[in-house]
């Protein structure tokens, strides 16, 4: 190594990993400054690390250390913590893995050792000068330990109920198809009571009815169903199988509620900065802005709102492979969620985004216009989502609170229930300027209302629950049954047949006489609809009688599936396909 010519920088290579770092030093014409050194992952390692560094730096007094360290995992932090802590003229930057690997495959691409992934980030640091990357306060590094071992918990509370909800499907599989969630409380209760469809059919009424937050129609439908289970797991070992994984749900959904009390701990020491606006967005909790916090760490990383929200995957991806679960292709140009994305961050937005419908004047008038247009419910949450990460972006980069009256964001219309046309501001992105980023603006106000989805569309007429079968009519062209089932609604077609003062119950889910093979005054609530999933199913083993709307059409009409749609579409005014017209006047 020669020291005759003065060096003005020399880049500092750190490739990390368990037990010990591999130490790379280039010079500005990419010839080596010293010789690679290992750095053991103890105080000795470090030691030497830093007596490479001093001699560097007493040889070339005016040269400017680039370091440049590769985050992988968690082995980077205390080496992090120790370089800060060093008297050097040195710029510190902490390379993405995957940017580094990039950059080492374009010029090493033959080679991948240690030495040579260290000598390319040590090429990157001396060659682009990376700019240095802030320093993480210990507040935060506390914070981001918390959520980390959350997401592990709640990943192990999902594997759980997985294996819960898979050894149901041998031992009680008509349980699901009464609960949206196979955790709930009073399922737990009875499973732990009670752990197996044997069992169950059993079991006294009223002992069931006793069960904490099982109501008494659902209680009767459970014994119902459990009496003619088609079990084929039984016995006192499959019995103590499902109490074992009961109790691991239980355990693991206690450890996750004792994680979040540390992470809001965690999230209430931290030094006062802009964050603390993200609280005052409706809809998102302590919880959630404690979670969003902790994986983004420096919202200075984002430039714009769309890359906030590209971060957590948070966008539509294209998804027409394959079938659907009635073994029909799925139509080209079907949309889902992304994949990417952290997904403790995506959990708790969801929950997030379905308060805010409710408390957040922003988000539930975003909601309303959506539902109104015919969007699916689950969709529409999604766009929910969408719209708090801007929110929460916009108050996070202008460091002020929410304000609900920032703009007027939903009209008189929307409080009653009613969609205004949307304008083609709806669902766009807020500006990037952070003096404005908080408000929301429409280019041009609605003026005509159009009819929401929501509600029946025709004036229900005297339509018989089972009238005679009409003769066969002509095929009329193309229909497109997934475009005609999302056009209707569950609530539109029980009360336009005159069905849906006779179920009972609250909220989505209604029960009632099954009105395929039962008659108006049968007392068996064996029909069960879900007004939010549009779905429907009879638990009579004579009938068995599920689907959607078309399903529930076709059946009550005696009309093959072709036939029904093309009732349908004259009867409510839909599009039979994407390309046409609705069949009968505008809607």
């Amino acid at each position: 190594m020669s020291t005759a010519t003065p060096l003005d920088r020399i880049g500092v290579g750190i490739d990390t990993a368990r037990y010990g770092h591999r130490v790379c030093f280039l010079r500005p014409d990419r010839l080596p400054a010293a010789k690679p050194l290992t750095v053991l992952e103890k105080r000795s390692g470090y030691l030497a690390l830093q007596e490479r560094l001093q001699q560097l730096h007493q040889q070339h007094p005016q040269a400017h250390f680039h370091v440049r360290i590769d985050a992988a995992g968690q082995y980077a932090v205390n080496l992090e913590h120790f370089l800060r802590s060093l008297d050097l003229p040195m710029t510190l930057s902490i390379g993405e893995p995957k940017r580094n690997k990039d950059y080492q495959k374009a010029h090493f691409p033959k080679r991948t050792t240690d030495d040579t992934e260290s000598q390319a980030m040590a090429r990157f640091a001396v060659v682009e000068q990376p700019a240095a990357t802030a320093a993480v306060t210990p507040a935060m590094t506390l914070l981001r330990e918390v959520a980390g071992r959350l997401q592990a918990k709640v990943k192990q509370s999902t594997q759980a109920i997985n294996r819960l909800h898979n050894l149901l499907a041998r031992v009680f599989p008509e349980l699901a198809t009464l609960t949206d969630d196979i955790a709930a409380a009073w399922v737990l209760h009875l499973l732990d009571k009670y752990p197996s469809a044997e069992r169950i059919a059993q079991a006294r009424l009223g002992t069931l009815q006793k069960i904490p937050y099982l109501s008494q129609e659902v209680a009767e439908q459970v014994q119902l169903v459990a009496q003619q289970s088609i079990a084929s797991l039984r016995g006192a070992v499959a019995e103590a199988l499902v109490r074992d994984l009961v109790a691991q749900v239980r355990h693991c959904r206690q450890v996750e509620h004792n994680m979040r009390q540390l992470l809001s701990a965690a999230f209430a020491d931290l030094p006062a900065s802009p964050h603390v606006h993200v609280v005052t967005v409706p809809g998102i909790g302590e919880a959630t802005a404690a979670v969003l916090v902790a994986k983004t760490g420096d919202i200075g990383r984002f430039a714009t709102p769309e890359r906030f929200v590209g971060y957590f995957g948070v966008f539509p991806e294209e998804n027409s492979s394959g079938v659907d679960k009635h073994g029909k292709p799925i139509p080209p140009g079907t949309l889902r969620m992304s994949r990417k994305g952290n997904d403790l961050v995506r959990h708790y937005l969801w929950n997030a985004a379905r308060a805010a419908i409710v408390h957040n004047p922003a988000v539930r008038a975003l909601y309303r216009r959506l539902r109104a247009k015919g969007t699916r419910g689950d969709v529409a949450i999604g766009h929910c989502m969408r719209k708090l990460l801007h929110l929460a972006f916009a108050v996070w980069k202008s460091n002020r609170a929410f304000d609900g009256q920032h703009f007027s964001w939903e009209s008189s219309a929307d409080n009653s229930m009613s969609a205004m046309a949307p304008s083609a501001a709806d669902v766009s992105t807020p500006s990037t300027s952070n003096d404005k980023a908080v408000g929301h603006k429409r280019d041009v106000p609605a003026k005509e209302k159009v009819v929401t989805t929501a509600a029946a569309t025709v004036a229900p007429g005297p339509a018989a629950v089972k009238p005679k079968s009409p003769p066969p009519r002509p095929r009329c062209g193309k229909v497109d049954f997934t475009f005609l089932r999302e056009q209707v609604t569950m609530t539109q077609v029980l009360e336009h047949l005159g069905l849906l003062g006779d179920l009972r119950g609250r909220g989505q889910q209604r029960r009632g006489p099954c009105p395929i093979h039962g008659q108006p005054n049968d007392p068996a609530r064996t029909f069960s609809a879900h007004l939010g999933k549009n779905i429907f199913q009879c638990f009579h083993a004579d009938c068995g009688a599920h689907g959607n709307v078309l399903d529930l059409w076709a059946a009550l009409h005696h009309l093959p599936l072709y036939d029904a749609a093309l009732q349908l579409a004259e009867t409510f005014h839909l599009r039979r396909n994407r390309e046409e017209e609705p069949v009968s006047g505008i809607r």
